[in-house]
């Protein structure tokens, strides 16, 4: 403040607020701290309902602006009105991952509408158990390749110029216990996520080079999916829940969605081509 005269004259001392006085407290300390993912991008496939959804408004809780890419319009709009409701931007894009030219255009309406992009996702998935090798048709086959592995070949290919510019580009891709144990009746989503697996790992050693991280979460959650498969399987359900050590379904918001938000952030700075078992326990590889 200027007084008259040109001297700067001393400020007014304001009452002392509350917290004055004495250290501030962890919940202070917290509250007052930049989010994790502060002035980062993100996008996330499968956005629409599940983990994906819990991870693109974790991401947002903490910073980041956040693309959700999601199949279904309804889903996808729902999502992204969460992620503004906390004050953060979004793109929304219904998309089809399970085809090249969307893949690609997620991509880039990511980087158009946010300006750039630093974290890719990539948690969407289709699959049809219950179906035999046998009775598993070609159409079949390639359909869950595309939108489970394909669609990781395509959106990496196109992020990596956007990544690689990033100062802390991360890939979060997901893997399954369908795939580290097989699962009868569903061989063809079990392969899928066992070539993400070894498409992570050499894409992990290819662009490290670039300061590009690549990880893999393998999650044991109660997705809607699993919810639908509950319901129809109660007894089946009790007893796998009761296997899992933790004993219980993961949660796709309390358990789940964190796990990506530290692969996502520079506390994960130095890990890479790592596969994390978000799973209680339950998963047979360690």
């Amino acid at each position: 403040m200027i007084a008259q005269g040109g001297r700067r004259s001393r400020p007014t001392r304001s009452e002392p607020k509350a917290s004055e006085g004495r250290s501030p407290s962890a919940s202070d300390q917290r509250a007052r701290r930049p989010g994790r993912l502060a002035g980062r991008v993100a996008l996330v496939t499968g956005a629409g309902q599940g983990i994906g959804r819990a991870i693109a408004l974790a991401f947002a809780r903490e910073g980041a602006d956040v693309a959700v890419a999601e199949l279904d319009a309804a889903k996808a709009e729902s999502s992204a009105e969460a992620v503004r409701a906390l004050g953060r931007r979004c793109a929304c894009i219904v998309a089809d991952v399970g085809l090249r030219a969307d893949c690609e255009r997620a991509v880039a309406e990511t980087v158009g509408e946010l300006g750039g992009l630093d974290v890719l996702v990539n948690g969407a998935a289709w699959a049809q158990p219950n179906t035999p090798i046998g009775e598993t048709s070609d159409a079949l086959y390639q359909r869950t390749m595309d939108v489970c592995m394909t669609s990781v070949f395509w959106t990496m290919r196109a992020a990596y110029p956007h990544l690689k510019r990033s100062a802390s580009g991360s890939v979060i891709n997901f893997a399954s216990n369908a795939g580290t144990e097989g699962m009868a009746g569903n061989a063809v989503y079990a392969a899928s996520k066992e070539a993400i697996r070894g498409f992570s790992r050499s894409l992990a050693r290819e662009w490290g080079r670039d300061g590009i991280r690549v990880n893999m979460i393998r999650p044991i959650a109660a997705s809607p999916s699993l919810a639908t498969w509950v319901e129809e399987n109660p007894a089946l359900a009790a007893a796998q829940a009761r296997a899992i050590p933790l004993g219980r379904f993961g949660d796709c918001e309390a358990d789940i969605a964190p796990v990506a938000v530290f692969l996502a952030s520079d506390e994960s700075r130095y890990l890479t081509a790592v596969t994390l078992p978000a799973d209680g326990g339950g998963g047979q590889e360690r």
